[in-house]
């Protein structure tokens, strides 16, 4: 396939067999087509989650991603031909039902990859905030990757109504990142700097892989890159685990993480530490 696949501008480099071992690359035009947004495939929802975003949230998984992160702990939501097909409305129906639990979190979009349906998720969010019972925070969960100019109407769009972005960066190195994930850093760094463009509040998300991105030197690194992003609220290290594995077995996949035992999560606060290092070096030798 050459021409660019509708989901993520890869080029089309998505559609053939997986070296992982999934049947397909999950944008493949032959799986999804965009309708602009009128309605989205979903993976499932949460109706109280309390770890992506502030407050109890109603969180949205969307399904479909093109990236296959080594420790990714829901690869069904890869395929995108999985999942269900829902509208707004449906969505924010759910969302009135326990509304009252909401009034200080709101509503987060999480994957799979939301950019791959940005349409989608842009219609979401102007719901929510024109809500008439009043306005919803929204809060958008991705790596960043798919941002281009090809899409960069869509995705501002739905920017346009993002209260806050939990941004997970996979690997600050850009070799080590396309071995982690498949796929190239320059996209996701791309929708950070456009973040930081728009100044729309950021967490910085960051799994620590025993063996991978564990290191102090790589966490420093980590800082440095995110340190010209003046719009970072707030930093996650978020220790690796081993919660998905049977959904690899469910699914014949092998799974490539399978000697890596769970992250220690007692280092942590030293890796964070190693983080604001390399934020702070950054940003005394610009100065």
């Amino acid at each position: 396939m050459e021409n660019e696949c509708d989901a993520c501008s890869c080029g089309g480099r998505h559609a053939f067999d997986d070296a992982r071992g999934a049947s397909s690359r999950v944008c493949s035009s032959s799986a999804w087509r965009d309708d602009g947004g009128r309605s989205g495939r979903i993976h499932s929802v949460e109706s109280f989650g309390t770890v992506d975003g502030p407050g109890v949230r109603f969180v949205v998984f969307m399904q479909g991603c093109p990236l296959r992160c080594a420790y990714c702990h829901n690869p069904d939501t890869w395929d995108m031909r999985g999942g269900s097909c829902v509208e707004v409305d449906e969505l924010m129906a759910d969302f009135e039902r326990n509304a009252a639990f909401y009034r200080t979190g709101g509503i987060t979009v999480s994957g799979g990859e939301p950019l791959m349906q940005a349409a989608f998720v842009h219609r979401l969010f102007a719901a929510a905030h024109r809500r008439e019972q009043g306005r919803v925070h929204t809060c958008l969960d991705t790596s960043g990757f798919g941002f281009s100019g090809a899409k960069s109407a869509v995705i501002g769009a739905m920017l346009d109504e993002c209260d806050l972005v939990l941004l997970d960066v996979k690997h600050p190195d850009p070799d080590a990142c396309e071995r982690l994930t498949g796929a190239p850093l320059r996209s996701m760094l791309a929708f950070g700097d456009e973040l930081a463009r728009r100044g729309v509040a950021t967490v910085i998300r960051h799994v620590v892989v025993p063996g991978s991105t564990d290191s102090e030197e790589s966490c420093e690194r980590l800082g440095r890159l995110i340190a010209p992003w003046r719009n970072v609220v707030g930093l996650e290290l978020l220790p690796y685990h081993r919660m998905g594995v049977h959904k690899y077995a469910e699914a014949g996949i092998a799974y490539p993480l399978e000697d890596v035992a769970a992250m220690d999560a007692t280092r942590l606060p030293a890796l964070r530490a190693a983080v604001a290092r390399g934020v702070r070096a950054a940003r005394a030798s610009s100065s």
